[in-house]
């Protein structure tokens, strides 16, 4: 599995280990090892079961194959970075929503970026509150997803540096700033504030040497 080993490391990462099956949600179902609620026989995995690392690897292993070979019948002409970003959304969200999602339909017409933002969507749970692990976990993916992609904006991490030194108050970057304001978690915005200083004066008081010498003439 060499080839995916990005997605399986994604994958790895935000799953994490658990050698005992424990509860998904209120759904009913159970995951065992890196995120595995099906084994490859398609049984389900039940509640007080176990298993090893190795067989997890195993597991997960079979359920990237799977997914490569679903996303492949589907003839997105994705790049490999691409699909291996998707593996690891898939394993996160399950087929049929991803199926059923707008993601498909924007990179049928190869608009990546839309693809990318409904991608971001993704991070809420069943009580729309953002989870953290899933903001971070759509961030990497996103990334890798448009990694090859000429002029992507998502590979740098000055984006609002950038825009902060291009900002004229211009209506179209209000918009922007209203925008990302209101998709941004709560959570996020207020340690924004608290770390930028936001409600401080950005100007430093001038002693009266300076003053005077500002009005001199």
């Amino acid at each position: 599995m060499g080839e995916f080993r990005e997605a399986v490391e994604l994958i790895r990462k935000y799953e994490g280990f658990s050698e005992k099956a424990y509860p998904s949600g209120d759904d009913g179902r159970y995951t065992v090892g890196y995120g595995t609620q099906y084994y490859p026989d398609g049984t389900p995995v039940k509640q007080g079961q176990w298993c090893t690392k190795e067989k997890a690897l195993e597991y997960l292993f079979q359920e990237v194959k799977t997914i490569c070979s679903l996303l492949d019948d589907l003839n997105l002409n994705l790049d490999h970075s691409m699909e291996q970003a998707l593996i690891s959304f898939v394993h996160s969200i399950g087929w049929t929503p991803f199926l059923y999602s707008s993601i498909v339909d924007a990179i049928e017409r190869d608009d990546l970026p839309e693809a990318a933002e409904e991608m971001m969507s993704w991070i809420f749970d069943e009580n729309h509150e953002v989870i953290g692990g899933l903001l971070d976990r759509r961030r990497e993916e996103v990334s890798l997803f448009l990694r090859e992609i000429d002029g992507n904006p998502w590979a740098s991490t000055e984006v609002l540096m950038t825009a902060f030194r291009n900002y004229s108050a211009a209506p179209h970057q209000v918009r922007a700033i209203r925008m990302l304001e209101e998709n941004v978690n709560p959570y996020v915005l207020a340690e924004f504030a608290n770390n930028f200083r936001i409600s401080e004066s950005p100007w430093i008081p001038l002693c009266s040497e300076e003053l005077d010498s500002l009005f001199a003439n």
